[in-house]
């Protein structure tokens, strides 16, 4: 056991680096081309068309951020709430497992409710409690 131990900092890696080339990906198209569409969209969804600055924020340059690991928890938090918001919002009347269901958001939301618990891990770009700057994380 202490073997899977040892790879916990490993395993933090993998899902920044996961959830955050998601979150690049599907912000890139909102950031330069889209923003538009997404503007209306968020607007017909019955919130402030405003929003869709955050939530195009957060996906694209949350995501640098998270790849990073630079303010991981801060950006995953507010992609946990974007993707709550996008489930209870569009997805949820799908269903799970639906053509457009909450199977993909609820994953992804896992993923980084996980990195707002345990943190990014030891190597990144980490600042407060356990962090540091590149490779200085938590020792004991």
């Amino acid at each position: 056991m202490d073997f899977l131990n040892r790879l916990q900092p490993v395993a933090l890696l993998v899902l920044r680096f996961v959830l955050g080339a998601i979150l690049i990906a599907h912000g890139y198209h909102k950031v330069f081309g889209g923003f538009h569409h997404h503007m209306e969209m968020v607007g017909s969804l019955g919130l402030p068309s405003w929003m869709a600055y955050l939530s195009a924020g957060t996906e694209f340059f949350g995501g640098i951020g998270i790849v990073l690991g630079l303010f991981t928890r801060f950006f995953s938090l507010a992609f946990v709430i974007e993707m709550g918001v996008a489930i209870w919002k569009v997805h949820f009347k799908n269903g799970l497992t639906g053509q457009g269901g909450y199977e993909f958001p609820l994953s992804a939301a896992a993923i980084a409710l996980a990195l707002v618990c345990f943190g990014g891990g030891p190597w990144g770009f980490n600042f407060g409690k356990g962090g540091g700057g590149w490779g200085k994380g938590k020792k004991g």
